[in-house]
Protein backbone atom coordinates (compact mmCIF):
# COMPACT_ATOMS: atom_id res chain seq x y z
CA UNK A 1 0.00 0.00 0.00
CA UNK A 2 1.03 3.61 -1.12
CA UNK A 3 2.62 6.29 2.11
CA UNK A 4 0.90 8.27 3.10
CA UNK A 5 1.08 11.84 1.61
CA UNK A 6 1.39 15.17 3.99
CA UNK A 7 1.63 18.32 3.61
CA UNK A 8 4.71 18.50 4.72
CA UNK A 9 5.58 16.03 1.49
CA UNK A 10 3.50 18.37 -0.75
CA UNK A 11 5.30 21.56 0.66
CA UNK A 12 8.46 19.69 0.19
CA UNK A 13 7.60 18.80 -3.57
CA UNK A 14 6.23 22.51 -4.40
CA UNK A 15 9.43 23.35 -2.77
CA UNK A 16 11.89 21.77 -5.07
CA UNK A 17 9.17 22.63 -7.97
CA UNK A 18 9.84 26.48 -7.35
CA UNK A 19 13.22 25.95 -7.18
CA UNK A 20 13.68 24.29 -10.45
CA UNK A 21 11.67 27.06 -11.98
CA UNK A 22 13.94 30.07 -10.22
CA UNK A 23 16.95 28.65 -11.58
CA UNK A 24 15.08 28.53 -15.44
CA UNK A 25 13.91 31.93 -14.74
CA UNK A 26 17.26 32.74 -13.83
CA UNK A 27 18.60 31.61 -17.61
CA UNK A 28 16.09 33.51 -19.32
CA UNK A 29 16.47 36.78 -17.64
CA UNK A 30 19.31 37.75 -19.67
CA UNK A 31 17.72 36.79 -22.80
CA UNK A 32 14.82 38.55 -22.02
CA UNK A 33 16.90 41.27 -21.32
CA UNK A 34 19.11 41.26 -24.66
CA UNK A 35 16.01 40.78 -26.62
CA UNK A 36 14.42 43.90 -24.96
CA UNK A 37 13.93 47.55 -26.81
CA UNK A 38 13.62 50.10 -24.16
CA UNK A 39 16.05 51.10 -21.56
CA UNK A 40 13.78 50.62 -18.61
CA UNK A 41 12.55 47.50 -19.26
CA UNK A 42 16.20 45.84 -19.88
CA UNK A 43 16.85 47.69 -16.36
CA UNK A 44 13.98 45.70 -14.71
CA UNK A 45 15.37 42.78 -16.12
CA UNK A 46 18.56 43.13 -14.92
CA UNK A 47 17.26 43.98 -11.70
CA UNK A 48 14.77 40.65 -11.64
CA UNK A 49 18.07 38.38 -12.01
CA UNK A 50 19.74 40.00 -9.16
CA UNK A 51 16.41 39.57 -6.78
CA UNK A 52 15.99 36.12 -8.76
CA UNK A 53 19.73 34.89 -7.55
CA UNK A 54 18.74 36.38 -4.33
CA UNK A 55 15.68 34.48 -4.20
CA UNK A 56 17.49 31.05 -4.53
CA UNK A 57 19.59 31.75 -2.00
CA UNK A 58 16.48 32.32 0.44
CA UNK A 59 15.35 28.69 -1.34
CA UNK A 60 18.08 27.31 0.04
CA UNK A 61 17.60 28.55 3.50
CA UNK A 62 14.20 26.89 3.30
CA UNK A 63 15.47 23.60 2.60
CA UNK A 64 18.23 23.70 5.13
CA UNK A 65 15.44 24.62 7.88
CA UNK A 66 13.66 20.92 6.37
CA UNK A 67 16.87 19.57 6.63
CA UNK A 68 17.33 18.77 2.66
CA UNK A 69 19.07 19.30 0.51
CA UNK A 70 18.10 22.48 -2.09
CA UNK A 71 16.90 20.16 -5.19
CA UNK A 72 14.74 20.94 -8.07
CA UNK A 73 11.50 18.63 -9.68
CA UNK A 74 11.08 19.67 -13.06
CA UNK A 75 7.86 22.30 -13.31
CA UNK A 76 6.27 21.98 -16.17
CA UNK A 77 4.35 25.12 -15.97
CA UNK A 78 7.50 27.23 -15.85
CA UNK A 79 8.72 24.85 -18.91
CA UNK A 80 5.59 26.34 -21.06
CA UNK A 81 5.27 29.74 -19.76
CA UNK A 82 9.22 30.38 -20.89
CA UNK A 83 8.25 28.59 -23.99
CA UNK A 84 6.11 31.02 -24.80
CA UNK A 85 7.99 33.97 -24.07
CA UNK A 86 10.64 32.49 -26.62
CA UNK A 87 7.77 32.08 -29.13
CA UNK A 88 7.00 36.23 -28.67
CA UNK A 89 10.63 36.91 -28.70
CA UNK A 90 10.93 35.16 -32.14
CA UNK A 91 7.44 36.23 -33.98
CA UNK A 92 8.12 39.92 -32.52
CA UNK A 93 12.30 40.47 -33.09
CA UNK A 94 12.52 44.01 -34.14
CA UNK A 95 8.79 45.31 -33.62
CA UNK A 96 7.05 47.72 -31.88
CA UNK A 97 4.92 44.97 -29.67
CA UNK A 98 8.28 43.07 -28.57
CA UNK A 99 8.33 45.31 -25.70
CA UNK A 100 4.91 44.79 -24.76
CA UNK A 101 4.83 41.11 -25.39
CA UNK A 102 8.29 40.76 -23.26
CA UNK A 103 6.12 42.26 -20.47
CA UNK A 104 3.70 40.00 -20.99
CA UNK A 105 5.50 36.81 -20.90
CA UNK A 106 7.48 38.16 -17.46
CA UNK A 107 4.43 38.73 -15.86
CA UNK A 108 2.80 35.57 -16.44
CA UNK A 109 6.14 33.98 -14.85
CA UNK A 110 5.09 36.10 -12.14
CA UNK A 111 2.07 35.47 -11.56
CA UNK A 112 3.04 32.07 -11.26
CA UNK A 113 5.55 32.26 -8.69
CA UNK A 114 3.23 35.13 -6.78
CA UNK A 115 0.43 31.68 -6.70
CA UNK A 116 3.69 29.57 -5.46
CA UNK A 117 4.99 31.78 -2.93
CA UNK A 118 1.57 32.30 -1.31
CA UNK A 119 0.78 28.54 -1.56
CA UNK A 120 4.34 28.06 0.44
CA UNK A 121 3.72 30.68 3.29
CA UNK A 122 0.27 29.94 4.15
CA UNK A 123 1.63 25.76 4.27
CA UNK A 124 4.61 27.10 6.21
CA UNK A 125 2.49 28.72 8.39
CA UNK A 126 -0.06 25.53 8.99
CA UNK A 127 3.94 23.72 9.32
CA UNK A 128 4.93 26.09 12.45
CA UNK A 129 7.47 27.00 10.29
CA UNK A 130 7.70 30.60 10.96
CA UNK A 131 11.60 31.19 9.39
CA UNK A 132 10.66 29.62 6.45
CA UNK A 133 7.23 31.65 5.99
CA UNK A 134 9.25 34.91 6.76
CA UNK A 135 12.05 34.08 3.96
CA UNK A 136 9.32 32.91 1.73
CA UNK A 137 7.14 35.91 2.01
CA UNK A 138 9.89 38.34 1.81
CA UNK A 139 9.78 36.94 -1.95
CA UNK A 140 6.77 36.96 -2.47
CA UNK A 141 6.61 40.67 -1.85
CA UNK A 142 9.48 41.13 -4.26
CA UNK A 143 7.51 39.00 -6.77
CA UNK A 144 4.09 41.38 -6.21
CA UNK A 145 6.49 44.40 -6.38
CA UNK A 146 7.86 43.56 -9.77
CA UNK A 147 4.59 42.40 -11.45
CA UNK A 148 3.38 46.00 -9.94
CA UNK A 149 6.48 47.77 -11.89
CA UNK A 150 6.03 46.07 -14.86
CA UNK A 151 2.31 46.89 -15.34
CA UNK A 152 3.73 50.34 -14.30
CA UNK A 153 6.03 50.38 -16.91
CA UNK A 154 3.46 48.92 -19.60
CA UNK A 155 1.11 51.34 -18.74
CA UNK A 156 3.69 54.43 -18.91
CA UNK A 157 5.36 53.82 -22.13
CA UNK A 158 5.67 50.35 -23.83
CA UNK A 159 1.92 49.58 -24.68
CA UNK A 160 1.63 52.88 -26.44
CA UNK A 161 4.36 52.60 -28.65
CA UNK A 162 3.10 49.12 -29.35
CA UNK A 163 -0.12 50.54 -30.20
CA UNK A 164 1.02 53.21 -32.07
CA UNK A 165 2.78 51.51 -34.85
Amino acid sequence: MAKEKTLEDLFHDTLKDIYYAEKKILKALPKMKRAADSAELKAAFEKHHIQTQEQIERLQGVFDILGKSARGKTCDAIEGILAEGEEIMEEYKGTAALDAGLISSAQAVEHYEITRYGTLKRWALELGLKDAAKLLDETLKEESQTDSDLTKLADASVNQKAKAA
